[in-house]
């Protein structure tokens, strides 16, 4: 996808994270949630009766697709497995566009388990390219990709990371999937400026976003997904609509379910939000 094309993807509007927990509530509520995220690994299945359902979700709702290990700043290459196992879910739900993290998850054949940050540099920027390019000579859905956290920063980092963003974007052509909550609890943690943060960022380049609460815990802001969205979080997503023709907007909760109404509030908070930016549908 060329940056200078994402003007040309839909606008889907507000939606949420789809979680097994929340099946009946989303059956329930359809005319308050615009689209879903799907986690490809949570489809990765050979059950028939899984991929059946995955078939009745499309036919209900626009689904966008985010990938969680394709490793595409690995050093040794994409995880082919994994590329080989979520061919098939793109192939049935051909979304509009997918997703996948600016980060490393396996190393050769080791899987680390988790997202792991690249150090922000030429050397990684040539080797995350490369990996996208070859990745997209496969998959031909626009491919946007996620800033992540980091409990350290690199001391290999050369560059900012919201300009690191900016040279991703130019040498791939892709889209970003702005984490706004990744990006405010970033900026608690490493005493940066959001809003500068922001403001870096080439114009056009965010096709989605994703958010949901944080949690200060013992001095650091952590990611649990399971929490409320503070006020803050919701004043940058003001400020990057103010900004940015956005395309879709996440709430991406994994636990905390008991009270579905608050989560349909905070996505009634930010179509308001959109509204005064005459973004909305």
């Amino acid at each position: 996808m060329n940056i200078t094309n994402i003007s040309n993807l839909p606008l889907l509007g507000v939606g949420m994270g789809y979680r097994d927990e929340l099946c009946d509530n989303i059956f329930e509520n359809t005319q308050y949630i615009d689209f879903l995220e799907i986690t490809m690994d949570h489809f990765i299945t050979k059950n028939k009766n899984r991929k059946n359902f995955l078939i009745k979700l499309k036919s209900r709702f626009e689904i966008v697709a985010h990938g969680l290990n394709l490793s595409l700043g690995s050093a040794s290459g994409i995880n082919k497995k994994y590329l080989n196992e979520i061919k098939p879910i793109l192939k049935n739900t051909k979304p509009p566009w997918w997703s996948e993290h600016i980060s490393f998850t396996t190393n050769g054949d080791i899987e680390i388990g988790h997202l792991s940050p690249l150090p922000f540099n030429k050397e990684s920027l040539k080797v995350l390219s490369e990996n996208i390019n070859e990745l997209k000579e496969e998959i031909k859905i626009p491919l946007i990709l996620e800033n992540i956290t980091y409990t350290i920063s690199l001391p290999w980092n050369k560059i900012e990371e919201s300009k690191y963003l900016g040279e991703v974007v130019y040498t791939t052509g892709c889209g970003l999937l702005l984490d706004i909550t990744n990006l405010f609890i970033n900026s608690k943690n490493h005493s940066f400026d959001p809003i500068k943060f922001i403001d870096n960022l080439p114009e056009n380049s965010i096709v989605q976003m994703h958010f949901v609460g944080a949690m200060e815990k013992d001095g650091t802001w952590v990611d649990t997904h399971s929490c409320k969205t503070q006020k803050e979080i919701f004043d940058l997503i003001d400020y990057v609509l103010s900004k940015f023709k956005v395309k879709g907007i996440i709430l991406e909760r994994d636990s905390g379910f008991s009270d579905f109404q608050n989560l349909m509030d905070e996505l009634s908070t930010v179509k308001e939000i959109w509204k005064k930016y005459n973004q909305w549908i």
